[in-house]
């Protein structure tokens, strides 16, 4: 089994999407970060298919230390929990694969294009 570095995954999507690494970075990076925020702040983060990620609170309990078998108190937390989505889970299965992205004649998988037909840049007002 292999770890796949966020590095790795910019440099998969900058190839994939004709972006540049740095804009594809900033982009994941800004995605990550607001699932974070949100998380901070109680939400509860849903992406059809593939899961949703909310925080739970952890009731405070006894636990015992298992060299000293000493007692000790575990405070209240909050976790975040991660439930996977049905598509995740039967491709992660071998059930399913994944939808080709390159192949649905949709409007939603086609790039964004501005009146002239250019692609516009990400971060520009227009």
């Amino acid at each position: 089994m292999a770890t796949i570095t966020k590095k790795e995954l910019v440099n998969r999507i900058a190839a994939k999407t004709g972006q540049t690494k740095v804009v594809t970075k900033l982009i994941i990076q800004m995605f990550l970060d607001e699932i974070i925020d949100e998380l901070s702040r109680g939400n509860r983060l849903e992406f059809r298919e593939f899961g949703v990620f909310e925080v739970k609170e952890r009731a405070a309990r006894k636990a015992q230390n298992p060299r000293t078998l000493e007692k000790v108190e575990v405070p209240a937390k909050k976790v975040v929990k991660f439930k996977v989505g049905r598509l995740m889970k039967s491709v992660v299965a071998g059930e399913e694969s994944l939808p080709a992205h390159g192949s649905d004649p949709s409007p939603a998988s086609q790039p964004i294009q501005d009146s002239n037909g250019s692609r516009p840049h990400p971060f520009s007002d227009s």
